[in-house]
């Protein structure tokens, strides 16, 4: 699967929505993908994870022992994920501000690949390593259904994205004429 087929699977569920987003990381871009109008479509999604798998699969030697995703964007892509791996899915969660491995347990030398939905800056990820690595895991990859850097962002390990789709994105005292003259909207406050 390629960049085109990723993205016209996101705009068939109408997810590339255009405007002024405040980004997760608090950057700001003229286009947002709301993956969630995706995810809510288990054939799509099921069609986006078998093809991370099998991209996983080709670039990552030696065995998985389990699928890794930051809650709550990496939990739906990892779990249909680590199914067509065939592998165990588990995932981190904040508390206290920091991932925690809070409901598993894992054995120290395990291999592990993380599973997230989008890549922007890449801070889920470096912290989920941190989590992981704190606990013994051996972090042999990171994937993404869409890197939004185009391969620019360095999480500590090699990335393994669906979709390469580079999107611009602002600190929020840098933002173009066009882009500020549009009211900026947070995701998740107004159903996007």
């Amino acid at each position: 699967m390629n960049t085109d087929e990723v993205l016209g699977i996101f705009r068939e569920a109408g997810a590339v929505l255009e405007g002024h987003f405040i980004l997760t990381s608090g950057l700001r871009s003229p286009v947002f993908l709301q993956k969630a109008r995706v995810f809510m479509h288990a054939d799509k999604t099921e069609r986006l994870c078998k093809a991370l798998a099998e991209k996983i699969r080709a670039a990552v030697p030696g065995k998985i022992d389990y699928v890794v995703g930051p809650a709550i964007g990496g939990l739906i892509p990892a779990y249909e994920t680590s199914r067509h791996l065939g592998v165990p899915a588990i995932w981190v969660e904040r508390e206290g501000g920091e991932f925690r491995l809070r409901r598993f347990e894992i054995a120290r030398g395990a291999r592990v690949v993380i599973v997230e939905d989008i890549v922007t800056t890449g801070l889920s990820i470096r912290e989920t390593i941190e989590c992981l690595r704190e606990l013994g895991a051996e972090v042999v990859a990171a994937a993404c259904i869409i890197d939004r850097s185009a391969g620019k962002t360095d999480v500590g390990v090699p990335l393994i994205a669906l979709a390469e789709y580079e999107v611009p994105a602002y600190p929020a005292d840098r933002l173009p004429p066009e882009l500020a003259a549009i009211p900026a909207i947070k995701p998740g406050s107004r159903n996007i």
